[in-house]
């Protein structure tokens, strides 16, 4: 086929995602969508939506940019591949409003449910599972501090934990003030029936135990020095066990 001489040929490039919109595809934006409506994240809310706010911060987390300034900025000069994805270019003054006074229980929801979600293609035999159960304490200071006043001068938070150690990673979480007992906080986590909870002296209450048994659970945990067991005996171990020792008693009918 001929071409005329004076014709200028215009080559144009095909759009390609970036690796960033690879990973926002795989975000269950209606569960996202659920969960801004529960909590009222967008009420009043005309432009910088709780998902633009979410895109900001998990571009900037896999940026490694540490300070709003520097996720507006960094955005800005990707703007043209961004507007794809339907991200906003925050202003700093608007994100910091966002991340001020928005509800995080839109973004710990999704965690939540995103972690069950990667977790299902790695579920074995109960009998096999270890749940490991743990609680860190978190000082905070400055504005937003207050709900998790501990002291006259101490505002701290905890972090509730499962954390499943074939996997290497939390299966659950759960953030309270510090005040809140870790067996207080224990009561209300999901328990999975036949696996095995391993967990310290923080834990240490009769009527939990009872219900983890009474789901098929086996409990690894420590005896405080004053815990009584009645007809204690030693029982012979297996050959070739790796076990120390194996010993059996009872709790008094008070607190079993």
């Amino acid at each position: 086929m001929a071409t005329h001489p004076d014709t200028k040929r215009i080559d144009t490039v095909r759009h390609q995602n970036s690796v960033f919109h690879g990973l926002l595809k795989l975000i269950p934006w209606h569960v996202f969508d659920r969960l801004v409506d529960e909590h009222g994240a967008d009420h009043l809310v005309r432009k910088f939506t709780t998902r633009h706010q979410f895109i900001a911060l998990s571009f900037g987390q896999l940026e490694g940019v540490n300070s709003l300034r520097g996720i507006e900025v960094t955005m800005e000069s990707h703007q043209g591949r961004l507007y794809h994805i339907g991200a906003k270019v925050p202003l700093r003054s608007t994100f910091s409003d966002a991340n001020r006074l928005r509800s995080p229980l839109v973004f710990s929801g999704l965690f939540e449910h995103m972690l069950a979600t990667a977790t299902r293609g790695f579920k074995r035999q109960m009998a096999e599972t270890v749940r490991l159960i743990d609680a860190t304490s978190l000082p905070l200071a400055g504005l937003g501090a207050q709900w998790a006043h501990f002291s006259d001068t101490t505002y701290g938070a905890k972090a509730h934990i499962i954390y499943d150690p074939d996997l290497g990673c939390p299966i659950y979480h759960v953030v309270t003030p510090a005040k809140i007992n870790d067996i207080t906080a224990a009561k209300t986590m999901p328990i999975d029936a036949g696996a095995t909870y391993v967990f310290d002296l923080g834990y240490y209450d009769y009527a939990w135990w009872a219900q983890l048994h009474e789901m098929g659970c086996r409990i690894v945990t420590r005896f405080k020095t004053n815990t009584p067991l009645r007809d204690a005996r030693i029982l012979e171990l297996p050959a070739g066990s790796q076990l120390l020792s194996d010993r059996i008693g009872f709790l008094p009918a008070r607190q079993a």
